[in-house]
């Protein structure tokens, strides 16, 4: 049995599931109740451990849709690692050439051709208010001995971790 996290722990364990995935899928609020998701380059993690940075158009559907109703998803996918986390939060679009140029990847160009000072620019903040990640075994062997025990015993294999963990008190 695996030993109970600390929140803290907790909170690194996500950040560290987080950090090499480049690409986040972010879901708002639409039109009426419909949910819209999209994907997003990351961009980085404040120094405070819980402000997650995007870059995006300024005046975008995803950008007025914050700015109507700023609770959103991020949905983070790792196959290769078997690793898995959803990030709900707040959003809020900043217009801040320092933070721009801060975390400016120059692949980022090929939206954005004018560089880091593009006017067109608007960073999406998103203070995460809470995670759930899925932590899988991933090796073939693994997966092979699950097939195996669930194919003689019946029973499914006990996963990986699955845990929820809180960014705000």
């Amino acid at each position: 049995m695996a030993e109970a996290k600390t929140e803290h722990e907790q909170r690194e364990k996500v950040r560290e599931m987080i950090k090499d995935v480049k690409t986040a899928v972010l879901v708002t609020h639409g039109d009426g109740d419909k949910l819209r998701g999209r994907p997003m380059v990351a961009a980085g993690l404040d120094p405070d451990g819980k402000t997650l940075w995007f870059f995006s158009g300024n005046g975008t559907e995803k950008t007025e849709e914050i700015n109507r109703n700023n609770r959103v998803l991020l949905s983070y996918s790792d196959p290769s690692s078997q690793n898995y986390v959803s990030v709900s939060g707040t959003a809020r679009v900043v217009r801040d050439v320092a933070k721009q140029k801060e975390y400016w990847q120059e692949s980022m160009k090929t939206w954005f051709p004018q560089g880091a000072e593009d006017p067109h620019i608007a960073l999406i903040a998103i203070e995460m208010t809470g995670a759930e990640y899925w932590d899988s075994p991933s090796s073939t062997l693994l997966h092979a001995f699950g097939y195996v025990k669930a194919t003689v015993t019946g029973q499914p294999p006990k996963g990986g971790e699955n845990e929820r963990v809180k960014f705000t008190a």
